[in-house]
């Protein structure tokens, strides 16, 4: 191999991949199905055996409920889900690389932690007129469509995009928008276990 040849191999081996074909990589599956599973049995965990009471205690005029807060994991996934598939439906972004760059390691660095906080959107505000078993009802339905586009996608993800409302994010990636899902209903599990930490919630009877 001339030493041309060479150099123009060790070039490209150090410019960073940006798989450009948008798909999910395996390891990228794996870690979102991994998140899924996670996700899903820590919120129904947490949910599991509380009271009526339980469920609509509030801890101060204007937090959330553990039955608000779940019900707000439930609107949100259903729209963060919609909004990847809204993204898919859409024609490819030329930008999509410079515009999505770094969000995903934002949306896992930020996201679970429950680091910031922010005013949930319209669509997503608990209205507190579900019960426990209809959250568990949409909760299971929402996910199995989750889940199996999850297992089974193979659509060039990271090039379709739609707008954020909240400009930290400003645009996302239907990859975005997916791995979304899980890590936002990990945060509000936190709320939840916060809610039942906080004194003066009533005891199980």
């Amino acid at each position: 191999m001339n030493r041309v040849l060479v150099g123009l191999c060790l070039l490209a081996a150090a410019i960073p991949s940006f798989a450009s074909d948008g798909k999910m990589t395996a390891e990228e599956r794996s870690k979102v199905v991994k998140w899924l599973d996670e996700s899903r049995r820590e919120f129904l965990a947490a949910i599991d055996g509380v009271t009526e009471e339980q469920w609509n205690w509030k801890p101060a005029p204007n937090r959330w409920s553990v039955g608000e807060t779940a019900e707000h994991i439930v609107l949100a996934e259903g729209l963060l889900f919609g909004n990847a598939r809204r993204a898919l439906a859409a024609p490819a972004n030329p930008e999509w690389e410079t515009k999505t760059q770094g969000k995903t390691e934002l949306i896992e660095r930020v996201m679970a932690p429950r680091m910031g906080k922010a005013q949930a959107p319209e669509p997503v505000v608990p209205a507190g007129k579900l019960t426990r078993q209809q959250v568990v009802e949409r909760f299971h339905k929402q996910r199995a469509e989750i889940e199996k586009f999850a297992a089974e996608t193979d659509a060039p993800l990271k090039m379709h995009t739609v707008d954020h409302p909240f400009p930290v994010f400003s645009t996302l990636n239907a990859y975005q928008w997916f791995i979304y899902v899980p890590l936002h209903t990990m945060r509000h599990d936190k709320q939840i276990a916060e809610v039942k930490a906080t004194e003066g919630y009533p005891a199980a009877k």
